[in-house]
């Protein structure tokens, strides 16, 4: 009987021992889905101002008529570029985040795939404040 308990025991650590290993990556897969998820998160709301924001670009550029006879100093042209590149450069953050949540796999737990998710979604940040500061120098003075 003894025996029997020992080699029961024995099959049941050895089984956990085989198994932790697997257990340790499902959780850093989950830990890193995790970090990815917190970044879309801090990111996301950003996408209802840049909304806003080339609705606002559209209204600049229909009225760029007015803006050049209230401020002769402003070269319109130049401004239509500018406001252009912008509010494409907006678009394109926010397709990008579109598109990362499509096709992103939260309950993937491969480290790898996860990995490469959060540089992504860390990328999209990136963009994210750089069009952000760029709306709100360009934008300032409307």
């Amino acid at each position: 009987m003894k025996k029997l308990s020992f080699v029961a025991t024995l099959s049941v650590f050895i089984a956990v021992a085989c198994q932790s290993p697997t257990t340790k990556e499902a959780v850093k897969g989950q830990q890193l889905a995790q970090e990815a998820i917190a970044v879309h998160d801090e990111i996301m709301p950003q996408i209802k101002v840049f909304d806003r924001t080339t609705i606002k670009i559209d209204s600049i550029l229909n009225n760029l008529s007015g803006i050049a006879n209230t401020h002769s100093d402003i070269d319109t042209a130049v401004l239509k570029t500018e406001l252009q590149t912008l509010k494409t450069n907006l678009e394109d953050a926010t397709e990008n985040m579109m598109t990362w949540m499509r096709e992103y796999e939260a309950d993937n737990e491969d480290i790898e795939y996860q990995k490469s998710e959060v540089e992504k979604v860390k990328a999209m940040k990136k963009q994210f404040d750089k069009v952000a500061e760029e709306s709100n120098k360009k934008l300032s003075s409307f």
